[in-house]
């Protein structure tokens, strides 16, 4: 039996990359829009890009199980109390951006 045909392959995980960009991208585009530079369809655009660019990473590099719904503009534990609800009602949100 020769060693090619017992190795098996093995998934490659990851649980996700630095959401702000390998040049921090995000935070100058951030930064350009809270300051009116830009606005907010080249936020969304520059948004969309970085992910795509970390997938392409991802896997050029070999991984298999690419993680998805990891991005966030800014907070990621904001982004998921107010994803299940969990905004103290002293902050009288009720929702919306």
């Amino acid at each position: 039996m020769s060693n090619s045909s017992s190795i098996t392959s093995i998934p490659v995980a990851t649980l996700g990359t630095p959401r702000i960009g390998p040049r921090r991208e995000l935070k100058t585009a951030l930064e350009n829009y809270w300051s009116g530079r830009i606005d907010e369809a080249s936020l969304l655009k520059t948004a969309a890009q970085l992910r795509a660019d970390n997938w392409a990473r991802q896997k050029a590099r070999g991984v298999t199980v690419i993680p998805s719904n990891d991005f966030s503009f800014y907070d990621q534990v904001l982004d998921t109390s107010v994803m299940v609800g969990a905004i103290p009602d002293v902050y009288n949100w009720t929702g919306g951006e």
